[in-house]
């Protein structure tokens, strides 16, 4: 198995409604996960030391949380809740988790590129600076799917070389939240997962695709579960985060609909860890 991974549950990716850590650390544990994507807010609330007890208590990690800043609001809402953010980037660092994560849309109606590329430095720069002082990484979300960009007026960055160079114009704690989804969709290749540093890798997301559609065919809420469907070669891509030295959080996010019929959270969470180890025994991890 890759060594230093943690399958995470990101219990909003698949449905399962958890109203504060008490209720993640449940479903976590009822699932069988290592880790736990979580409100950093609500640890900040309680206290890290009490945080702490919580996870320990369960033995599940904290592993990931997402970016606390209202980074795509006006300007009046993002400096007040940047105001905020060093007293949870510290809450996180006494947790002893180090990462966190967002997701950037791969177009836009009113920014072109270039001013859109400027907006998203001149408001992640300082995001990046003060979690960087408490040792935290943000890991940037590229969105594959053309069938989504194509909705809107301009382009924007889509792929993992694009956003990894506007992570480089952000700061040095800036690097990747890398969906099989979106490296499918965005036309990525093994070769491409080759070229990364373990490093530049802050989260993982695992999906499959749906049959009978192309790349350039997908659709952002119509995906699969993890090895459902073989649409993406997702042992080469678990393979290749292996070669490359990846350590840290692996989640499912499969934005699958049917796993809402399923009969309760109970099976919803084990449906999906089901899917995220039959993933990783393809792979041989």
């Amino acid at each position: 198995m890759l060594a230093g991974v943690i399958k995470t549950l990101s219990a909003g990716n698949i449905g399962v409604r958890t109203e504060n850590l008490d209720a993640g650390l449940a479903a976590a544990k009822l699932g069988g996960y290592e880790g736990l994507e979580f409100n950093i807010s609500e640890i900040a609330d309680m206290g890290a030391e009490v945080a702490r007890g919580k996870f320990d208590a369960a033995d599940i990690v904290p592993a990931v949380f997402g970016v606390p800043v209202d980074w795509r609001g006006e300007e009046s809402k993002w400096q007040e809740s940047l105001k905020g953010l060093p007293r949870l980037a510290k809450a996180a660092s006494e947790l002893g988790c180090t990462r966190c994560a967002t997701w950037i849309m791969p177009a836009d109606n009113d920014r072109p590129f270039d001013e859109n590329l400027k907006f998203h430095v001149d408001r992640f720069h300082p995001i990046a600076e003060i979690l960087g002082e408490h040792g935290v990484s943000i890991g940037l979300e590229f969105v594959g799917p053309k069938t989504l960009r194509d909705r809107f007026t301009h382009p924007f960055i889509y792929t993992a070389e694009g956003m990894l160079e506007m992570g480089r114009q952000i700061g040095p704690n800036v690097g990747l939240l890398l969906d099989s989804f979106h490296w499918y969709t965005s036309h990525g290749t093994i070769d491409d997962l080759k070229k990364l540093r373990p490093e530049q890798i802050v989260y993982v997301h695992l999906n499959d695709a749906a049959e009978g559609r192309t790349e350039d065919e997908q659709i952002d809420g119509d995906r699969r579960l993890p090895a459902a469907s073989g649409v993406i070669d997702i042992a080469g891509f678990l393979k290749t985060l292996d070669e490359i030295g990846f350590a840290g959080p692996v989640a499912c996010e499969p934005f699958y609909p049917p796993l809402n019929d399923l009969p309760s959270d109970e099976v919803r969470l084990k449906t999906v860890k089901q899917a995220v180890d039959k993933a990783f025994a393809q792979a041989g991890l």
